[in-house]
């Protein structure tokens, strides 16, 4: 088994980064492009995940890690519940719901995955 070195390393952040690319490429098209608050804080919540898995593991100890995981657990959820809103508004189509509500599913699931 080997030690994971970097931050870039680790499944979930890789998972938090395609949701975050994801995120970026719905939000640059149709009705989204104008709501600009809804636009920002969607896009800032799903970048959110990756940063801070990121930065928890660069504080270098599990207790600070797990800390970081949480906050970005927190912020994934807050990405799935922002994704049914846009699709309310149909901002995105069912097919980038579901996409990016997989995403979303994955993440916490490795996150779950990793807390027992």
């Amino acid at each position: 088994m080997s030690t994971i070195k970097k931050f870039d390393d680790l499944e979930i952040w890789k998972l938090a980064r395609e949701l975050c690319v994801n995120i970026f490429e719905i939000t640059q098209k149709g009705s989204f492009v104008n709501d600009f608050r809804f636009r920002d804080q969607i896009k800032a919540a799903s970048g959110s995940v990756m940063d801070n898995i990121a930065e928890g593991f660069g504080r270098g100890g599990n207790k600070e890690f797990i800390n970081f995981l949480s906050i970005a657990n927190g912020s994934c959820t807050e990405v799935y519940s922002q994704l049914y809103r846009a699709f309310d508004w149909k901002y995105i189509s069912e097919d980038e719901f579901k996409n990016c509500s997989n995403k979303t599913e994955s993440i916490i699931s490795v996150y779950n995955g990793l807390l027992c």
